[in-house]
């Protein structure tokens, strides 16, 4: 091997050696504004979030909903679902049509119940929760007289708006899991004002 060919090789196992390592180099941050071949709208002039504006008369950039806006999806136009109310704006006695009464349905009534109900209003309905017994003032036993005759829909009302020291839970719970509290609320007002007749024939040896 003469000494040009050599030389030759050295040199290119040298470019080799530069070219891998500039491959690895990641360099460093550059300060420069990046090059943009075609900006589009990357760069447009915008408010943010809660800015200040000189545009508007309020000084501010987020504008107030107009009047009588309703989000898509949030026209609450069947009232017996959304507000416990016939068409008459008076409080409805049974459930929606959206709401199939099954063993589902209480399970779930049963499950929300415990979570949000329970802690005054206790595991039974009798006001006796563990805030009560921390001082709490108790709430009225779901099985008094004067509760067991309210409507479903009015029910309904009191767990949305809330009343007197209840505050409104519309905010934490779905209307749908609102109907399936109301639906084991029933179920408790059944179970603590039996009577032998409730229970089937096969069962009654066993009392």
């Amino acid at each position: 091997m003469n000494k040009n060919m050599t030389s030759h090789i050295t040199t290119f196992a040298l470019l080799l050696v530069l070219l891998t390592v500039a491959g690895c180099y990641q360099g460093r941050p550059s300060n420069k504004e990046p090059i943009h071949l075609n900006p589009n709208m990357d760069n447009q002039e915008k408010y943010r979030p809660q800015a200040e504006s000189n545009y508007f008369e309020d000084g501010a950039t987020m504008r107030p909903i107009v009047e009588g806006t309703v989000a898509r999806g949030l026209l609450k136009d069947d009232t017996q679902f959304h507000f416990g109310k016939d068409s008459e704006g008076d409080f409805i006695n049974g459930f929606p049509k959206q709401i199939a009464f099954n063993m589902e349905l209480l399970k779930r009534g049963q499950e929300r119940y415990g979570i949000y109900c329970s802690p005054c209003h206790g595991q039974i309905g009798n006001g006796r929760g563990i805030v009560v017994e921390r001082g709490m003032v108790p709430p009225p036993s779901f099985h008094s007289d004067s509760i067991k005759v309210y409507p479903t829909g009015r029910i309904f009302d009191v767990i949305t708006n809330g009343v007197r020291n209840m505050p409104p839970y519309k905010y934490q719970i779905p209307v749908e899991d609102r109907w399936a509290i109301i639906a084991y609320f029933k179920a408790l007002q059944r179970s603590q004002n039996a009577t032998l007749q409730d229970v089937p024939q096969s069962e009654r040896g066993s009392l």
